[in-house]
């Protein structure tokens, strides 16, 4: 998208966008990172960005460090409803690759919600991420749009100077499946199936629950994502 520069939040006005941004990209109820956070973690060495277009915030990308060395703990993605299906999203994390790589960080691991997916198909289609830890209610009930379902997660680690990740980088063919490997199918929309079968949404929860906690426990991992058949590839 021609005119959006992406860059490091700077000083504290920039800084309450960011916490206001977040509200209107997660919905009312949500409790945002508030300013004071944030500048506290930015001196601490957080990563704390955003997209702009002029003085218009269109994205916003919060990382901190985490007790491992070379490990970065991506917090928070969020992307303007206005600015969807611009491949912001992706800019951002790109961006954060290469900011992390310029420090010497080499991994960085974020949660997300297995039936989204919008967001597979970047984590794991797009960036190359890999999954093998299940997280069960993970954040208890939520507000905005992640109510309604238990809120389950998967951790996400994206190996960030693998050869895989790397070959994303340059615009690379994503994972094929190979030999011992299968599709798991997921909602299209969840959004949609919430607002409208709510019992169905609940269903996929458990379904999707059941078959990645038996994979995982299997050694197996999900490896890829296919957009089109909205399923993870598990290997």
């Amino acid at each position: 998208m021609s005119g959006v520069i992406l860059r490091e939040l700077s000083g504290l006005a920039e800084l309450a966008r960011a916490e206001a941004f977040q509200i209107e990209v997660w919905g009312a109820g949500e409790k945002p990172d508030n300013s004071d956070i944030l500048m506290a973690l930015q001196s601490e060495g957080a990563l704390v960005a955003g997209a702009f277009r002029g003085d218009e915030m269109l994205g916003f990308l919060l990382g901190f460090p985490t007790t491992t060395p070379g490990l970065q703990h991506s917090h928070r993605l969020g992307v303007h409803p206005d600015a969807r299906g611009l491949g912001l999203g992706a800019r951002l994390k790109w961006f954060q690759r290469d900011w992390c790589l310029a420090r010497g960080i080499t991994a960085v691991r974020w949660t997300y919600d297995p039936l989204r997916a919008i967001n597979a198909g970047l984590n794991i289609g797009v960036l190359g991420a890999v999954c093998h830890d299940y997280l069960v209610d993970y954040y208890g009930p939520m507000p905005g749009i992640n109510a309604g379902l238990p809120s389950d997660r998967v951790m996400a680690v994206w190996h960030l100077d693998s050869p895989a990740v790397a070959a994303r980088a340059a615009g690379g063919p994503a994972v094929t499946p190979g030999s011992g490997q299968a599709w798991l199918e997921i909602p299209q929309d969840l959004d949609a199936l919430l607002a409208t079968d709510r019992a169905a949404a609940l269903d996929a929860r458990l379904r999707v629950r059941a078959a990645l906690q038996s994979a995982f426990a299997a050694g197996q991992g999900i490896v890829g994502f296919d957009r089109a058949r909205h399923s993870y590839l598990l290997g």
